[in-house]
């Protein structure tokens, strides 16, 4: 073995004959609120090392060693990534919120042998066809004694080399199917070694896992880095805001990560005089934004590290001290901005005084990384691949055939930092004119009476597109008209025309907005929309006919979107 990279399958076995507490849940239904004894580092260790060993039992001969794990947030969980790990295996974490067929594709397109699952999941898998996966349900009787015959087994990582798939995750695309992207022992090991380093993670540390583990974020950025550091893992079953605080003193959780609105949602309970009661030191994770960071750290007195990286590994961006705010961070050696359809990189943004972007039609490109990159591909998807690195050019540098394309907006300042904009499907065409649904959001948010807000594009016959807003919180139609006149920084073109008011903003099964709905539903709705007809500066309430007349116009033929 490659001495020089390590392996995740070395650090689940280093936890053999560590007898310390390293992994914890959520209570019980018990009366009494309390939890079990916490599984120690060498349980952990054996646990994974049976299940490594029952596994390559199961599997059949030339079968993937691939297994679905369909779970919320439990030690089984946990266990089962450490035995495929000790095995040479690649854990498909499934998500519970897909359903029927496309539940269906996610199993059979990773070829998963062997699914384990819990009985509060049982109903999602009636009726699906799954021919030849073995299915293991952790709370059933027929679990614990398959099991049993494997309980003195002892791990070994000998079996596990760098370059053995370990994570088949899926990530969204704005079209198609989701898409598995590959994740390697050897690379899991060093993400997980180079936040734990970034992060001082030490030993009696505890990482506190809240978000899906089904998800990259919770093993790649929570997990692996505890793992390789020895520190404990508590887990909570799903995200619960409520439960935060709670859970963060009852485990002496000290890092945490997040995604999505979790963050806002947290900041949304009761504030109380004992919130900076705990020992939590830091949470690291992506969209909660510089104004909720803020008010994170006044509340609870703890630091948000805002990151940025491509779900696949492509590109990656850090926080330094000295970051303005609103950017992400410095753009590294091989980072750029790129015009998509020139390939030529973007000049600088321009900002007026109160930060205005002035030339972002110019300086809004897709994140670029021309540089070695650690993206190691989609499971059974070539055209994914060819379109993350130089979308089918086959050429070179001079074509952008050898770069990874994030699929993600930014806008680069002059001392080279960047500002996320969005996503490449969150861009707006409006009369020629490019414009990023993030920033137009980042303004919109502002207004009293907004809790949360998502921005997208409606297709229009005249201009190309319009500009949309969802507004979850308070509405009212005059006094948003005059904030907006009021804001110095928006655009001509920037208004929404549309603005859908909910109770609740709709999200993903990862807190993230679930865009592609908002998008997909348009001025067709449930929910009341309001609308500023053209040549005009107030909102009045979209008719139900009028909402049917408007999506019944066909988009304009070049739309001109790049």
């Amino acid at each position: 073995m490659d001495s020089s990279r390590p392996t995740v399958a070395e650090a689940v076995a280093r936890g053999w004959g560590d007898h310390r507490p390293g992994l914890w849940f959520e209570p019980g239904p018990d009366p009494e609120g309390t939890r079990g004894a916490p599984l120690t580092h060498h349980e952990v260790a054996a646990g994974a090392a049976a299940r490594a060993a029952l596994l390559a039992d199961l599997l059949p001969a030339g079968a993937e060693p691939h297994l679905g794990v369909l779970l919320d947030n439990t030690p089984e969980f946990v266990l089962w990534l450490g035995a495929a790990a000790l095995a040479g295996a690649a854990v498909a974490g499934i998500n519970p919120t897909r359903r029927g067929p496309e539940l269906a594709r996610d199993i059979l397109h990773t070829e998963c042998a062997v699914l384990v699952t819990e009985r509060g999941r049982l109903p999602l898998l009636a009726g699906l066809d799954l021919p030849g996966v073995r299915l293991l349900v952790t709370d059933e009787e027929e679990y614990a004694a398959l099991l049993a015959p494997y309980a003195g087994a002892v791990p070994d990582p000998g079996r596990a080399r760098p370059a053995d798939r370990l994570l088949l995750y899926f990530t969204s695309g704005s079209t198609g199917a989701p898409k598995a992207a590959i994740c390697t022992q050897g690379r899991l090991a060093a993400a997980g070694r180079a936040l734990a380093d970034r992060f001082a993670v030490r030993p009696d540390d505890v990482h506190y896992i809240c978000m899906p583990m089904f998800h990259g974020n919770a093993v790649i950025a929570d997990w692996a880095p505890a793992l390789v550091a020895g520190a404990g893992v508590a887990l909570r079953r799903r995200f619960s805001a409520s439960g935060f605080l709670t859970d963060v003193r009852r485990f002496r959780a000290t890092y945490f990560t997040y995604v999505g609105r979790a963050i806002q949602y947290v900041l949304a309970t009761p504030p109380s005089p004992d919130d900076r009661d705990h020992p939590l030191r830091a949470g690291f994770g992506t969209e909660a934004g510089a104004v909720d960071a803020a008010a994170f750290a006044r509340r609870f007195g703890v630091r948000l590290v805002e990151g940025y990286g491509s779900s696949e590994g492509g590109a990656a961006i850090q926080w330094t001290p000295g970051t303005p705010a609103g950017a992400v961070g410095r753009g590294g050696p091989g980072l750029a901005v790129v015009d998509p359809v020139t390939r030529g990189e973007c000049p600088p943004a321009v900002l007026d005084v109160a930060g205005r972007l002035l030339n972002g039609d110019a300086a809004i490109g897709e994140l670029v990384n021309k540089g070695p990159n650690p993206f190691e591909g989609y499971w059974r998807n070539p055209a994914a691949e060819a379109e993350r690195r130089g979308r089918g050019s086959g050429g070179g540098e001079e074509t952008g055939g050898d770069w990874y394309w994030t699929g993600d907006l930014f806008y680069r300042d002059p001392d080279g930092y960047l500002y996320f904009a969005g996503r490449t499907d969150d861009r707006l065409r409006v009369d020629g004119e490019n414009l990023a649904a993030s920033m137009i959001e980042n303004i919109v948010a502002r207004y009293d009476g907004a809790v949360a807000v998502a921005v997208y594009a409606v297709p229009d016959p005249v201009t190309g597109d319009q500009v949309m807003a969802t507004i979850a919180g308070g509405f009212d139609p005059v006094g948003f008209a005059g904030f907006l006149s009021a804001q110095p920084d928006l655009g001509t073109k920037m208004a929404p025309r549309f603005v859908r008011v909910v109770a609740e903003m709709p999200v993903t099964a990862t807190n993230k907005i679930h865009r592609a709905r908002l998008r997909k539903e348009g001025v067709r709705c449930a929910d009341p929309v309001w609308w500023r007809p053209p040549g005009q500066d107030t909102y009045r309430r979209l008719s139900a006919a009028e909402a049917a007349a408007y999506a019944q116009r066909p988009p304009a033929s070049a739309r001109g979107r790049t």
